[in-house]
């Protein structure tokens, strides 16, 4: 896929992927427990990241136009408990979640190829009179959605074990010499002491 490419779906379908394989990529390589564990206050974790964003794809580019996948996702229905979408139960294996969210690109890149973009949808869990929605805006929403999320993944992975970078190809970072990036920290360090004593209220 070319992101130059004129048609906008071809650009969606790119920055979508990348978000996709970003997100899958941090999860590599981690144990069962360093897949899982929470690492904020609020409990985020990377397995728990791939679940929500799965479940998202198949409601915003599944059930919103009328494209159900008929897959089970117990944790987004309305008995459900809160933020059961965002972490991985020990009877859920990363097998299973990795395997449906594979399951939802599919069922989701599939709407993208059959709906032109202004095809209108509505959002099943947003309010009546406001659930209307276009295919376009959709894809885009998604695309936030997980790009924001491989974002969390990219800082989980490094507070797990050290390891950065955008994707496989290319890493993104300007040095992979610790010493260089134990100074980089030092110097951020002593410019935000310095912030803090030059603008301190």
């Amino acid at each position: 896929m070319n992101p130059a490419d004129p048609d906008p779906k071809v650009a969606l379908r790119f920055y979508l992927q990348s978000a996709r394989d970003a997100l899958l990529w941090k999860l590599e390589g981690l144990s069962e427990y360093d897949a899982r564990r929470p690492m904020t206050p609020t409990g985020t974790n990377i397995l728990g990241l791939v679940k929500h964003v799965a479940s998202v794809e198949l409601g915003y580019l599944g059930d919103t136009f009328g494209r159900p996948s008929g897959e089970s996702l117990p944790w987004t229905g309305e008995d459900a408990e809160a933020n059961a979408d965002m972490w991985a139960t020990p009877e859920e294996s990363r097998e299973d979640v990795v395997s449906l969210y594979r399951r939802a690109w599919a069922h989701a890149d599939a709407t993208i190829d059959a709906l032109p973009l202004d095809t209108v949808g509505r959002v099943p869990w947003w309010p009546d009179g406001r659930d209307e929605v276009t295919l376009h805006h959709a894809v885009t929403r998604v695309v936030a959605d997980t790009q924001r999320h491989a974002g969390h993944a990219d800082i989980l992975r490094e507070l797990i074990d050290g390891a950065v970078g955008m994707n496989e190809t290319n890493t993104s970072v300007p040095s992979d010499d610790p010493r260089w990036w134990e100074g980089y920290r030092e110097r951020l360090e002593k410019a935000a002491r310095e912030a803090e004593d030059r603008y301190r209220a």
